[in-house]
């Protein structure tokens, strides 16, 4: 795991995260802006996937070179800032192209043909119509997977329609055609529900009344700098409410203006930028970063607070809270592309899932946020919710001085391991004892601001399986797919926020 220059709640706030020099970094973290945009599609040898006499035959040859031509005129027209994101927008734009160009050599159907040569021309005509400096929010906005047209309405409010295709080939589409009445928030966001039709069309079963949610999937925007930044809500992936839409989980992105404007409407265009420059981002997380104004309002208030919180801490406490900073920053640089690309969605992993990616880099700083803003230093005793990069665990007391502690250690990028935290017990002689009969016990402990959970299971983990890689069944192991994992960790005192993790569910 690479070590960055940015470590981003932390680096300018105190020397002692200084990193070494960097390591290589997986390909999957880097920034997709750092790939080539010219799409390698016709050729008959290298990473090149279509054969160029059938290229030719097909006319895609044409549709890429002018693809690649509209492209480059579009960038040299971005500010510095947002030449990025638009090259992020390229790339995947390839990777969803090349995916449909490997379905497609397999087969000889003439509607996936059609269909590939109608993706390459709306990505031409799309790049060919983007444009620069436009002033306010009405007109067509554009992106690789689709685009979206705002009109004017009453009292600042507007109506956003979009039209969203995701093709990766054969039956791996995803398409959404929705509307929304967005009004302003007072966030500087503009926010409201997705239009629900009323009536279901035939060849769609009625869901069960009982079982849709009370509240449909919401959308909001703003504007960065020169993109137009929509993100969208979906509290129940099962949601089954839209019309005309097999999948929104590409709404959320940034949308690059196509055209002229529609009407002469403004907005405020500031572009909000994070604690590192957003000109270079390192990782694909620094991109969705710089792309969404509240991820870098997070970014720059989770550096505020890191520098408030220091002065308060005794030095042990400082030094592993320090610690474990630098490995929560690690973590990040895999958090929104493995979201972007979740594995555990086999049939579906190729697919840019923009929504959750987004959501889930957005939960986990505003953990994080919570967790420093709210540092509970003063607690004294057990209970109450504890926090670490790779844990979370929360203690409560029962009438009869019971002790209650659930939660769990995750294991970054492994879904299936972890480990989990259940257990009961008293204070005897001023130590947890926990109700278990065995050798190796759940334990829980102070030291200094902080809780250590399991403290012996580090060195049981590393005795479990023999030499002959047989199991100790002297002592079980406490976590899930290895027995050398340990449940051991080391965690801090956050006060209760509706930000701290609400315990539904381990994946991270």
């Amino acid at each position: 795991m690479p070590c960055f220059p940015r470590l981003a709640a932390a680096v300018a706030a105190i020397s002692i995260l200084a990193c070494a020099p960097s390591l290589a970094m997986d390909d999957f973290l880097r920034a997709s802006s750092s790939a080539p945009t010219a799409i390698s599609l016709c050729g008959d040898g290298g990473d090149n996937r279509i054969k160029a006499a059938d290229c030719k035959k097909a006319g895609y040859d044409k549709l890429v070179a002018q693809i690649d031509k509209a492209f480059d005129a579009a960038l040299a027209r971005m500010p510095s800032n947002v030449k990025p994101l638009l090259k992020r927008d390229q790339t995947w734009f390839n990777e969803m192209i090349i995916d449909a160009a490997e379905v497609l050599a397999d087969t000889d159907e003439d509607e996936l043909k059609a269909n590939f040569a109608a993706a390459l021309r709306r990505r031409a005509a799309a790049l060919d119509g983007i444009a620069s400096g436009r002033p306010g929010l009405s007109g067509n906005w554009v992106n690789a997977f689709g685009s979206i047209t705002l009109t004017p309405t009453e009292g600042g409010a507007y109506r956003l329609a979009a039209d969203l295709r995701g093709d990766y080939g054969g039956d791996r589409r995803r398409s959404c055609k929705l509307t929304a009445d967005l009004k302003p928030s007072g966030t500087g966001w503009l926010a409201g529900p997705v239009v629900i039709e009323a009536e279901t069309p035939p060849d769609k079963p009625k869901t069960d009344t009982a079982a849709t949610p009370a509240k449909p999937p919401s959308i909001k925007l703003r504007r960065q700098g020169e993109t137009l930044r929509i993100v969208g809500s979906i509290d129940d992936e099962e949601w089954d409410g839209l019309n005309d839409c097999s999948s929104m989980w590409q709404v959320t992105g940034s949308y690059f203006a196509a055209g002229k404007d529609a009407a002469s409407d403004k907005a405020d265009t500031a572009f909000v930028a994070p604690t590192f420059d957003c000109t270079r981002p390192e990782t694909a997380t620094d991109e969705e970063i710089c792309a969404d104004p509240d991820l870098a309002d997070n970014d720059q208030r989770l550096n505020r607070a890191w520098r408030a919180l220091q002065p308060r801490l005794d030095e042990a406490t400082r030094r592993a809270l320090i610690d474990d900073q630098r490995n929560w920053v690690k973590s990040q640089t895999e958090e929104y592309p493995e979201f972007l690309h979740p594995a555990w969605n086999k049939q579906s992993s190729q697919v840019h899932f923009t929504v959750d990616a987004r959501d889930h880099v957005n939960g986990l700083q505003r953990e994080r946020l919570a967790l420093l803003d709210g540092f509970d230093d003063k607690r004294s005793g057990l209970a109450g919710v504890w926090l670490a990069y790779n844990a979370i665990i929360k203690v409560t007391a029962e009438k009869d001085g019971t002790l209650k502690a659930v939660g769990w250690k995750w294991d970054q990028g492994d879904w299936k391991a972890g480990c989990d935290y259940e257990m009961t017990g008293k204070m005897v002689g001023g130590a947890f004892r926990s109700d278990e009969q065995r050798k190796n016990p759940d334990t829980l402990e102070r030291d200094h601001a902080m809780l250590i959970v399991n403290r012996r299971d580090d060195a049981f983990a590393k005795k479990r399986t023999g030499k002959d890689g047989t199991e100790d069944s002297a002592d079980e192991a406490k976590c899930k797919r290895r027995l050398d994992n340990s449940s051991t960790a080391r965690l801090f005192p956050a006060r209760p926020s509706p930000d701290i993790n609400n315990f539904k569910g381990s994946i991270r």
